[in-house]
């Protein structure tokens, strides 16, 4: 089967220079066009970046960069769109939307109560949505992924939902590349913690209410009813945010229990197939240090959640969680949410 046509949109970017390097290799998928803004459009790859390419997506440095614009929908060699862009340009997505696929990490659509807000291992039915936008478009449509910090909690939350989950308070510890290029300045943060990132911890706590909740018979999501609250932090790490999480249940579980549920856990079996699904969703290290960036951080290829220091205190089961925020976070959840898209007949 020859592969998919896709383009990138934000192609100049930390997060599109990431899917550069996944779709280098991919089986399914393939490069055909790079958008970025006005000012980079004309350049090609070297040129229009903001940092030095790596070796491993060198072979792009000389593909043009076209301006992001509603043009796109003249083009004839796309099909399906990965968008990168800024949440201020939603609007672009959404013309888009009306002949190509688009596959965004922008926060504009992620709460349209149509658009399906997918981590494959936990709401792949909620891809149901889309057929509530079709009826209003040709060809295209919308779906989204969540935010990083919401894929690496909903995850562990998904295997632990047979115990019945109350309560879940978050503190997130997230890395300088979440923050873009170039980010949060050197000055601010070497040596430093910045206990605010905005717009985070309610991403955190209405998304993950949206991911973990019921699609009805009326093809609309039932928000789950667990109460969540998020505090978020900037720390001087490069890739890889951490999370300590605590949850409380409305049953009783065994310390092991939650422990095993964590280390079995696979997600429905269609997802389990996908050629960028890690064969561990979930990476259980049972040890109090652990997780940590510089040890665990590439685990499942930068697919898997790692968890550890577990614990049962106060009425609450407490872990720490770690995830590449830009592979599963972002890049890497993005194709994945892509294959599943394709296996299940949208592309």
């Amino acid at each position: 089967m020859s592969r998919l046509r896709a383009a990138i949109l934000g192609a100049t970017g930390i997060v599109g220079q990431k899917y550069l390097r996944i779709l280098s290799r991919h089986p399914e998928f393939e490069v055909s066009a790079l958008f970025a803004s006005s000012h980079s459009g004309g350049k090609n790859l070297n040129e229009a970046s903001n940092f030095m390419l790596p070796d491993d997506i060198a072979e792009f440095g000389e593909i043009r960069v076209e301006e992001a614009s509603d043009r796109i929908l003249e083009r004839n060699d796309i099909d399906l769109i990965f968008s990168a862009l800024p949440s201020s340009m939603g609007g672009l997505e959404e013309i888009l939307s009306r002949k190509f696929p688009v596959i965004t990490k922008s926060s504009s659509h992620r709460l349209d109560p149509d658009v399906p807000l997918i981590i494959p291992e936990v709401n792949p039915g909620h891809l149901l949505l889309i057929e509530e936008q079709k009826k209003g478009r040709k060809k295209g449509f919308i779906s989204a992924d969540p935010n990083c910090s919401t894929t690496q909690l909903a995850i562990p939350l998904k295997a632990l939902e047979p115990f019945g989950i109350e309560t879940v308070i978050v503190s997130t510890m997230q890395a300088l590349s979440g923050a873009g290029y170039p980010g949060v300045s050197a000055l601010d943060a070497s040596g430093n913690v910045i206990p605010y990132i905005e717009g985070e911890e309610k991403k955190i706590e209405k998304e993950s209410l949206k991911i973990l909740g019921k699609i009805g018979t009326g093809v609309e999501i039932t928000p789950s009813d667990l109460n969540i609250t998020a505090k978020c932090a900037r720390v001087p790490v490069p890739d890889g945010h951490m999370e300590n999480v605590f949850v409380r249940f409305c049953s009783s579980p065994e310390i092991d229990d939650v422990r095993d549920a964590l280390i079995k856990f696979r997600g429905p079996r269609k997802v389990q197939h996908l050629y960028s699904s890690p064969e561990h969703p979930v990476i259980f290290i049972d040890s109090p240090d652990r997780p940590q960036p510089r040890l665990d951080l590439m685990k499942g290829e930068g697919m898997s959640v790692v968890v550890g220091s577990l614990r049962k205190s106060g009425g609450f089961y407490c872990f720490t969680s770690l995830s590449h925020n830009i592979i599963r976070g972002a890049a890497g959840g993005g194709v994945q949410h892509a294959e599943l898209l394709l296996s299940e007949g949208y592309l």
